[in-house]
């Protein structure tokens, strides 16, 4: 991949971080499983099965008090190894729902793992082919972070497009062409030279595109990610490799790029379609009123062998210093369809 893209940059020049981080990820995650302990990250439901539990008995509950639409069918973006979905459907079948499940996927390696846990899911490489005459029950858990950003750099003479460029073997950011200021927030055109402002055509694009669908046909999605509630400066473009961040202008393609997702833009691409927007909320409080507690004390006494496991689990998911303010929750709903739990 790092020879592939220093002959893509040294034939057509300089390229932009989006494109950078596209090629990069496409190939990281189209041979390898890239979670658990022998991978390079470990997600929410792979911490624990509460976390799936949860989001499936919030769908659920929506579901029932929309008046259990027959033909509602579960979507997941990114959907990793499969647990989130098996976790939530099964929490779902205990409610009486039991929806078609539609997996958006690229990876050949992950679907194989997907297959193992859904058996019975169809699978999608894009939200495009999504069914079009039914309400969805959409999750993406640290989805969006994986999409590929643009950076603008704040300069003496205006913002620049930041780009990528090889010097001395080494893949490094420069400033390229101007970008009109009217691309950038007005409360943020007088940056001081050097700061960042990240934007992600890519996550605009997807959100608007199931906010349509929530819109036409009814049903609601829950985004979980980690990143910021407003636009905002700052370089967030990262690397993870074995647990431990890394320099993400190397070795691209063997390393899970992400950045930071910015919810505010989410909230006004999905509004811009008429659905209705709730938070985003820190993840740990979002748990909590969904009941993750209660869940861990009846996990604990089934097992009470395990009780230290679930509660170290449960600890990882909320507490503010790991996973519980930096990660939000954010849900997007048919205007029609009841007001969601959990916000």
């Amino acid at each position: 991949m790092s020879g592939r893209l220093t002959r893509l940059i040294a034939t057509a020049g300089p390229i932009s971080v989006a494109q950078y981080m596209a090629e990069a990820n496409a190939h990281y995650y189209a041979g390898r499983d890239p979670l658990g302990a022998e991978g390079d990250f470990t997600t929410a439901p792979e911490i624990s099965q509460m976390f799936g539990e949860l989001i499936g008995l919030w769908l659920a509950d929506l579901w029932m008090r929309a008046g259990r639409p027959a033909t509602a069918h579960y979507v997941e973006l990114g959907p990793g190894r499969g647990t989130l979905a098996a976790d939530a459907l099964r929490a779902m079948r205990s409610a009486g729902l039991q929806p078609p499940a539609n997996l958006v996927e690229t990876s050949p390696t992950l679907s194989e793992a997907q297959a193992e846990q859904v058996p019975a899911a169809r699978w999608h490489g894009d939200v495009t082919t999504l069914p079009d005459n039914v309400p969805l029950l959409i999750v993406a858990n640290e989805f969006f972070d994986a999409l590929p950003i643009h950076q603008l750099v704040a300069t003496k003479t205006g913002w620049r497009e930041r780009l990528v460029t090889v010097e001395e073997d080494r893949f490094v950011p420069a400033a390229g062409s101007p970008r009109p200021g009217k691309s950038v927030p007005e409360r943020l055109r007088h940056a001081t030279p050097g700061s960042i402002l990240e934007t992600s055509p890519a996550s605009v694009a997807v959100v608007r595109e199931l906010a349509r669908r929530i819109a036409a046909q009814g049903g609601a999605a829950l985004i979980v990610d980690y990143g910021h509630e407003r636009t905002g400066l700052g370089d967030t473009l990262q690397a993870v490799e074995r647990h431990a961040f890394a320099d993400p202008w190397q070795a691209p393609g063997t390393r899970d790029l992400t950045a930071h997702v910015d919810f505010e833009a989410l909230e006004d691409a999905a509004q811009a379609e008429g659905v209705r927007v709730s938070g985003p909320r820190d993840q740990g409080d979002w748990l909590k009123t969904m009941g993750i507690d209660l869940r861990a004390a009846s996990l604990t006494k089934a097992a009470p062998e395990s009780g230290a496991d679930i509660a170290a689990a449960r600890d990882r998911l909320v507490a503010p210093d790991q996973m519980g303010s930096l990660f939000k929750v954010m849900a997007l709903v048919a205007r029609g369809w009841p007001e969601p739990e959990g916000f």
